[in-house]
Parts: structure tokens; sequence; C-alpha cells
């Protein structure tokens, strides 16, 4: 099931178009989806950038075109080769990709090349070689590890920067070791401050009963701001209003009377501009 098969699904269940995510999900992968219904979709563009976290198994012994398990298996490793692999290794190798890298993503992915998706090109025949880019990982814990004897399976649990690419570690960890490596599960278990313990199963889903309110959602994503009643009618006309010395500069802050979100805006100089109004407040 796609990220988009699950928007599709939850439009028919709320009765509008007006759906979006924060952040796909692989069609292999389980686990958290941040949905935003009606205007509160205008608070998406906020979540996307949030870190996540994941447990993921790794299987080192062989990559695969598409570094997971969907891809095409490439040569593998021989078996004497694997079985020279030890925990040690690993756990080395793990904290070798811990901090701040420079990733490759996967060239299956969804980044843009010369305007089309890199993933279209890589299944139209192409070969696509994508820049590195700067993330973190700033969490990569093994939790266990399973032989039999072709290959090594590695359960982690990883917290990363956003764009950061789990299949990505898999591969670098299996070409560190010398075995080659590709993902075989991906759970996301957390966006930002969002557990997927607090969400609501897609089957059966009552999207009203299930709805977070847009103040309540951008308190977990944003710093927060809170406003008296006639500053919240001022900012609702677009009009700029004072900020307070210590409100941090150049970065999204949730604007907020009582229990609705009036706007995210930008602290420029002593003062405020709203960046997205949300004239409901929200509410869905």
């Amino acid at each position: 099931m796609t990220s988009h098969d699950v928007v599709s699904r939850v439009r028919r269940l709320a009765g509008t178009r007006k759906v979006g995510h924060a952040g796909t999900l692989d069609p292999m992968a389980t686990g958290l989806l941040l949905l935003g219904v009606n205007d509160a979709t205008r608070l998406l563009h906020y979540l996307v950038g949030l870190d996540k976290e994941y447990t993921a198994t790794i299987r080192l012994g062989w990559g695969t075109t598409t570094d997971d398990a969907e891809g095409e298996p490439l040569t593998p490793a021989s078996a004497e080769t694997v079985a020279g692999v030890d925990d040690t290794a690993i756990s080395n190798g793990i904290r070798d990709l811990t901090g701040d890298l420079e990733q490759v993503p996967s060239s299956v992915s969804a980044i843009k090349v010369d305007g089309k998706r890199a993933y279209h090109r890589v299944r139209g025949g192409e070969t696509v070689e994508l820049a590195a880019r700067s993330v973190r990982v700033s969490e990569f814990e093994q939790l266990a590890v399973r032989r039999d004897g072709a290959s090594i399976d590695v359960d982690v649990r990883v917290a990363v920067s956003s764009g950061t690419y789990v299949r990505a570690l898999a591969r670098d960890l299996g070409a560190a070791l010398g075995v080659g490596g590709h993902l075989t599960a991906l759970r996301r278990t957390r966006v930002g401050r969002f557990p997927v313990t607090d969400a609501s199963a897609l089957e059966p889903l009552d999207v009203a009963a299930t709805i977070v309110g847009a103040a309540d959602a951008a308190r977990s994503a944003l710093p927060v701001v809170e406003l008296d009643p006639a500053a919240a009618i001022d900012l609702g006309h677009g009009k700029r209003i004072a900020a307070p010395a210590d409100a941090p500069a150049a970065t999204p802050i949730a604007a907020i009377v009582g229990d609705r979100l009036v706007a995210v805006v930008e602290r420029r100089g002593d003062q405020f501009r709203v960046l997205t109004g949300f004239p409901d407040g929200g509410a869905a």
C-alpha cells in the first residue's frame, strides 16, 4: 500500500478532497503516516522536516538494485566471507554510520533529476548518480543478530534527520563490511514528537474521532507563542505584531490563542510576520 493509497482512502472516509500527508512511506514500509485534513493540510509543510525514528532489518550478504528487498539481487558474497563478519565488526560498522554523514541517497528514490523522479529514470533503464547530502543519524542501535550461513539479519533502531535513507544505511553498512547489504523490513515509529503508539489503525478508521486539533499538532511540532485576543485578530488580518526578544529567529513558530492555531509566523527583528495563516484555526 502506498502513501497515496492511504490518502485516497482517508479522503473517502473524511468526505473531502483536502487530505495530504507529511512524508512518504515506501510501499514495503509500515508504521506512522501523518495526515492533514481540510485547512490543516497547510500545517504539513512544517511537519515534513521533523526528525524520524525507525525499526528495520538489514540483511547482510548481498545488495540489491534498490537497496531493499523489492530490487533485483546483486552478486552475493561467499559464505566464507559472510562467516568472517563477526558481531564486533557489525557494531563497529554501525558506530561509523552514526552522527553527521554525507549520504548518497538510493538511486531508486523520489529525488528529482532534471525534473524527473530518480526512480522513474532508473526503471526506464537509465543510470542515475545522485549527489551526497548532509544527514544526521543521531541514534543507530543494534537490537539483534541472526545468522543462517549465507546471510546475516541485523535488527536495528535508528533516529535520523529528515531526508535520511535507511535503505542507504543498509547499503553502506554492507559495503563497509565487504559483503553487501539491503533492507528487508522497515517500520516508522516516530515523527518528531508524534509516536506510532498514538496513531489509529487505518482499518477501521473513524476520522472525526481520531482527528488531532491543528493547535495541538503545532504544539508538538513547533516552538509556540501564546497570543492575547487582540494580537490574534491583528495577526489574522495579516498584520505584523510585536515579538518578544527571546523568541527564536529564522524558524517557524506556531502562534496560538487558546486552542486555536492563528498562524505559523517567523520573527523578523522585533516583529512576527505571517508565513501561513489559518483563518478557521485549522480546526480539522
